[in-house]
């Protein structure tokens, strides 16, 4: 489980795709601590949790390997990634950790559109678009989770929303360089999706 928070930008440097194109070969470069990182752990990256199959530090960086399966690659932005791309990052949650966002499984959904980016004097207005099917999970004033970033949806109209950004998650996640047309994961609200099966059981 995670929480929303970004602890680290991470950056592929190396990419690795099978001759089926099944399974991608990941290897993320980060700012965390190599010997905190375990075969089998867990990282939420931009919003998708990956198990880590290895680890290591190169040229002052470490490094870990993860593996994006198929049904990661056709559900996910993994399709989109290359060498270069900027991840958000997230270890996975530890009791007493503090719940600074929400509850995150690190299971995204599907995709959302960037629809506008209203560059505002003190923060960004994003308004996104998604399907009919997960814009039921979204309800303003409540939690969504994008890219790996928890964060509060302000307008709801039909299978689009917004969300407002301040300065700070701008600056230390990959938010800032969104633009119009770009695609992000989505991971609706837990709650909202276990209220949802309860309206439906009745």
């Amino acid at each position: 489980m995670f929480t929303g928070i970004v602890t680290d930008i991470g950056e592929i440097v190396s990419f690795t795709p099978t001759a089926q194109g099944q399974l991608h070969r990941l290897r993320i470069a980060c700012r965390y601590d190599q010997t905190t990182i375990a075969d089998g752990a867990s990282i939420a990256c931009n919003g998708v949790c990956l198990t880590v199959v290895a680890s290591g530090v190169a040229d002052g960086r470490t490094w870990f390997d993860v593996d994006a399966a198929a049904e990661t690659l056709a559900l996910t932005t993994a399709k989109h990634w290359r060498l270069g791309t900027k991840l958000n990052l997230e270890r996975a949650l530890k009791i007493g950790d503090e719940l600074g966002g929400h509850i995150v499984a690190g299971h995204a959904d599907g995709i959302a559109t960037i629809v506008s980016r209203e560059d505002l004097p003190d923060m960004a207005r994003f308004v996104l678009s998604t399907t009919r099917e997960l814009a039921r999970f979204i309800a303003t004033k409540g939690s969504i989770t994008l890219d790996g970033v928890s964060l509060t949806i302000n307008t709801v109209a039909d299978v689009t929303f917004s969300v407002l950004i301040i300065p700070h998650t701008l600056t230390v996640t990959t938010i800032g360089g969104w633009k119009a047309g770009a695609e992000v994961n989505i991971e609706v609200d837990l709650m909202a999706r276990y209220a949802a099966r309860l309206t439906e059981l009745k």
